[in-house]
């Protein structure tokens, strides 16, 4: 083995699990030998960080420069536009046909098929219709979905509560389908704990506090059906039982609702941080019960192209699907004016968009030799990827080998 494979870094990188989780880097904007920073400095600041995590009254803080270079998994839709990883409150009037509008939703994102105008990513889904029997579970879908089933869609009508066995059993579900992408709380009612005061503030902010630690940690979206109270009011969300806590802690809510309860029009108003409001009029057909989409009345805003990921775009797809070097490296062969540093930056900050519209990864790691840069597209199989024809001409310094796993 020669001296340079001795010292070369191996740098892997597993497949996208396309979670919320954010992992942090320790990666600067610029270059390693740029900053001037030994591996002594860095191993110093790591101790350092360590001991403070450690000290009780140090609050972590992060900079608004530390904050730009990080890079954080992408939180790709689950619907686009309509429904994203997070914890979110589905509320409508009794018997309206939130159940029918749920069972809708599993089986579209269990099948991975298009919801009204909407495209769907394909996972597995958990459905806990507590308020259900498995023979209507079985009468509903058939009407609904006839003869066409899904592997992935997976039911229950009876579950624990929180704090007495519903936790256990979603941790084990996640453990055994680590694939899933949705999970179905029908109703809210059936798994809060018995006792106490069930509609304080802080109860209701604490119940859903817990169920959104659940998704988040696994990068997942929790809807969680509920009822609304019979007065009207000028917010339509603060018809939703109970306390604002509940909407408060939440990441978004949906509120169905119809003029009347003998038609089949009704309106699905959609409110959260990560999606614009929206308000959806929707037609329930006779004959299914399947909701159907009349119109929307809010157009969804559609980021413009971004001049930059188009280039990096273009220049992987024409490189082998794949590119290993640093951002200096990069701006040459994008024929960019821009600084790396600043190059660095727009792409930890954008990584997310880059995988979403583009397909394609992102990682910054540090190396002997300085800080690179690694982008690739997966492919139908494990992927090898050798930066040795990628990196510039007169590079002769040590290699990256870049390793994806295509799940």
């Amino acid at each position: 083995m020669t001296e340079k494979e001795k010292t070369a870094p191996v740098v892997s990188v597993g497949a996208d699990t396309e979670q919320s989780i954010p992992k942090q880097t320790n990666n600067s904007i610029t270059d390693f030998n740029e900053n001037d920073k030994s591996l002594d400095d860095y191993l110093e600041e790591m101790q350092k960080e360590f001991l403070q995590q450690l000290d009780s009254s140090h609050l972590k803080t992060v900079s608004m420069r530390e904050l730009y270079d990080t890079v954080y998994q992408s939180k790709p839709p689950l619907i686009d536009g309509l429904l994203y990883p997070g914890t979110y409150i589905f509320a409508g009037a009794p018997k309206l046909g939130k159940s029918f509008l749920m069972a809708q939703l599993a089986y579209h994102i269990s099948t991975g098929t298009p919801l009204w105008n909407y495209d769907v990513r394909k996972g597995t889904v958990l459905y806990l219709a507590l308020e259900d029997d498995y023979h209507r579970l079985q009468e509903r879908l058939y009407r609904m979905f006839g003869t066409e089933s899904a592997d992935n869609l997976y039911f229950s009508v009876s579950a624990g509560q929180l704090g007495n066995g519903l936790d256990e059993q979603l941790t084990r579900f996640m453990t055994e389908h680590s694939d899933t992408k949705l999970i179905i709380i029908d109703t809210l009612q059936k798994v809060r704990e018995m006792g106490g005061d069930n509609y304080s503030y802080a109860n209701d902010y604490e119940i859903i506090t817990r169920l959104k630690k659940f998704a988040d940690s696994y990068g997942i979206c929790l809807l969680l059906v509920h009822h609304t109270r019979k007065q009207n009011s000028d917010d339509k969300f603060d018809m939703i039982s109970g306390t604002n806590g509940l909407l408060g802690a939440a990441d978004g809510g949906f509120i169905l609702r119809k003029e009347k309860r003998t038609s089949n029009s009704a309106t699905l108003e959609v409110s959260g941080r990560d999606q614009p409001d929206q308000k959806i009029y929707l037609n329930r057909n006779p004959e299914t019960l399947v909701w159907e989409l009349e119109k929307t009345e809010t157009e969804l805003w559609e980021e413009p192209p971004d001049p930059l990921l188009e280039k990096i775009s273009e220049f992987v797809s024409s490189g082998g699907n794949c590119w290993n070097g640093t951002a200096s490296e990069l701006c040459e062969k994008l024929g960019s004016d821009m600084k790396p540093n600043v190059l660095s930056l727009k792409l930890s900050i954008n990584s997310g968009r880059l995988l979403r519209d583009y397909g394609i990864h992102y990682k910054a790691s540090r190396t002997h030799g300085g800080r690179k840069i690694s982008l690739w597209k997966d492919t139908d199989s494990v992927t090898m990827c050798d930066d040795r024809d990628k990196l510039s001409e007169s590079d002769d310094e040590v290699e990256n080998i870049v390793t994806t796993v295509t799940v």
